[in-house]
């Protein structure tokens, strides 16, 4: 009746390995090299990635204010109507 979903193809000279689920260690080095790998990773990439997200963080909120500055009324020009 057909194949099954997983072998619908065949695909040659490509050998895929994979171990059991209950062979395999859900956790391993997490504390003794997984957390200085995320604090090595994120070091290199920090001061690359933040100072521009701050300079368009500050563009933006400039932005932002000078447009609510030039929205607004002047006082001054209504103070003699009645």
């Amino acid at each position: 009746m057909g194949r099954h979903f997983g072998d619908l193809a065949r695909i040659r000279y490509i050998i895929t390995y994979s171990l059991s689920p209950f062979e395999q260690k859900a956790f391993p080095n997490y504390f003794s090299k997984g957390i200085p790998n995320l604090w090595r990773r994120f070091t290199a990439s920090f001061f690359k990635v933040a100072p521009p997200m701050v300079l368009m963080y500050a563009t933006y909120t400039w932005g932002n204010h000078a447009n609510q500055q030039s929205k607004r009324k002047n006082p001054a020009d209504y103070e003699n109507d009645v």
